[in-house]
């Protein structure tokens, strides 16, 4: 079993509501699910849509055809109408319009009739529960968490009127035991990032980024940490800065706009030596660009964003459960090397909805601080060591004083400009490349180990490149995934087995980013590439069609 439902209407008209209603509901039945929205950068009108894929096994991607629209207005059946597969219907009211297989319901006039004007989204919704043959009974315990009290009742008679209109359709399975969690990939950052310990938060909103300031908002007084929202992105990355320096662990996010405003702090970041989580949620530019699309078109930039060279980790979650785990990671590797952790994501991801495993959130942190009792006088905040890595003391806990200073300086942090000490100070920073490689993981590996073709993708792109190149392997094509989810330093040894195969590099911009950073760190170049950058994420589907082309 395996359905698409596409949701679409204006801004404006309840789709998001009526969207979340469903996804719970099948949620609640056991279903896995895939969820995402493609909207518009508008409060009210324009054309947007929610996509609700949903499964007795697991799903990983959106898919491109559909087995019903429920249409909330005329534009949404004129643009998708074309994606129906053969058996598929539209669901809308009467006075909408289609050549297509419809169920077409009284639904405006029948909310008339039961005295709620705005009540024909909530009939659909009861006719779309019986199409499906799903349980009515999971339904009213959301409706009611989804309104006011004063409304419940007159949304579950919309909801038992259109219950009645509809009729079967679709033949689904058994309610079964809902073991897993639903969650997007914004609110699994934030998550992750409470999980690890973060003590202060401070962002300045820009979509697609801000639903993780949010989500941290809605737990900040359960948690106990602070979100600051800063007057801008120049000054929340240094709040985030200040806030680590004195000890407490940090993060900001936005997107790339933001952190192109952020990049002479990333600089401040490095030479200091101060911890920092830093998110960018990526959506197509430059400029304002596509504020509400996705892309992975920041990944060059980020590599080298700031002035001279210094150190940072590039992590890039696949899904919402990875983005928790990443999170983590990315506060631990901070402060163990004490330098800046970009935690990559995108539109699809922060707001792509999956269910998954039950987080663990048991899990212990440790700030990687030295003991001054340990430490010779005076103390020397940037001493060299084999690793690069210097002992880290917090100010206001101990008799030594501790310097930082946005120069160059000695071991101390006192201003140093002689040409020795220069390039000293230089190489110790530096030298955390070769430490920090030793903590990089391997990118995952899907498919048969023997294949001669082999995809290779970061990032969000894992599940369209998992889907397809299982869907191939059972149509008779011998052919693998490799996905990165840590992306700088580059870890090579896969890279290095399979230097003579095909290689196809799959990414959402136009100049093959990953692939160029293969190129320039192996030497190993790309021998096809599938490039897409009109805002939409890759489907299996257009991934699939693509490559039966290609092979």
């Amino acid at each position: 079993m395996n359905y698409n439902i596409l949701i679409g209407g204006a801004a404006g008209q309840g789709m998001n509501t009526l969207s979340k209603i469903l996804s719970k509901g099948l949620k609640r039945h056991g279903y896995h699910l895939l969820t995402n929205t493609v909207y518009m950068s508008r409060i009210r009108g324009g054309h947007n849509y929610f996509q609700i894929r949903f499964s007795d096994e697991k799903v990983t991607s959106h898919r491109d055809d559909l087995d019903l629209i429920l249409a909330l207005n005329q534009e949404t059946i004129t643009l998708h109408q074309e994606r129906l597969n053969a058996s598929g219907y539209i669901l809308g009211d009467l006075s909408l319009e289609s050549d297509k297989q419809t169920v077409f319901l009284p639904a405006k006039t029948q909310a008339k009739e039961i005295g709620h004007m705005k009540g024909d989204n909530i009939i659909l919704l009861g006719a779309l529960v019986k199409l499906f043959q799903l349980d009515p009974t999971v339904f009213p315990p959301l409706l009611k968490a989804s309104f006011k009290a004063s409304f419940y009742d007159l949304n579950l008679k919309a909801f038992e009127v259109g219950y009645s209109l509809g009729k079967n359709l679709f033949q689904t399975g058994p309610i079964t035991e809902d073991e897993q969690i639903y969650i997007n990939g914004n609110t699994s950052i934030a998550l992750g990032a409470i999980t690890a310990g973060m003590g202060a938060f401070s962002a300045y909103p820009m979509t697609p980024s801000t639903s993780i300031m949010n989500a941290l908002l809605d737990r900040q007084k359960d948690a106990g940490f602070l979100v600051e929202q800063a007057e801008d992105e120049i000054a929340a990355i240094h709040i985030a800065l200040g806030a680590s320096a004195a000890g407490v662990r940090s993060m900001t996010a936005s997107s790339g706009g933001g952190l192109a405003l952020m990049v002479e702090a990333l600089g401040l970041t490095a030479i200091t030596e101060t911890p920092l989580v830093i998110v960018d949620v990526m959506r197509p530019g430059p400029a304002t660009g596509m504020p509400t699309k996705t892309g992975q078109s920041d990944l060059s930039f980020l590599l080298s964003a700031s002035q001279d060279e210094f150190p940072r980790i590039i992590l890039a979650p696949r899904d919402a459960q990875d983005a928790f785990y990443q999170t983590i990671r990315a506060f631990d590797m901070a402060d163990r090397f004490q330098v800046p952790v970009i935690i990559l994501s995108d539109q699809y991801l922060a707001d792509t909805s999956i269910t998954t495993d039950k987080f663990n959130f048991n899990i212990d942190y440790n700030q990687h601080l030295a003991r001054a009792e340990d430490l010779p006088l005076p103390y020397a905040r940037y001493d060299y060591s084999d690793t690069g890595v210097s002992p880290r003391l917090i100010p206001g806990f101990q008799a030594q004083p501790i310097i930082a200073d946005n120069h160059e300086h000695d071991i101390y942090g006192k201003i140093a400009e002689d040409a020795q000490t220069r390039v000293q100070m230089h190489d110790k920073r530096l030298k955390k490349l070769e430490t920090i490689k030793a903590h990089i993981e391997e990118p995952t590996w899907i498919g048969p180990q023997d294949a001669p073709s082999v995809l290779i993708g970061f990032g969000s792109t894992s599940g369209a490149i998992e889907e397809a190149v299982l869907g191939l392997n059972d149509a008779g094509h011998a052919i693998a995934g490799l996905i990165f989810s840590d992306v700088y330093p580059l870890a090579t040894d896969k890279l290095d087995q399979i230097k003579d195969r095909r290689l196809i590099n799959v990414e959402l911009n136009a100049t093959g980013q990953l692939a160029r950073l293969i190129r320039m760190e192996t030497g190993i170049k790309m021998s096809d590439q599938i490039l897409k950058y009109d805002g939409l994420q890759l489907s299996a589907q257009e991934l699939m069609e693509v490559l039966y082309e290609r092979l």
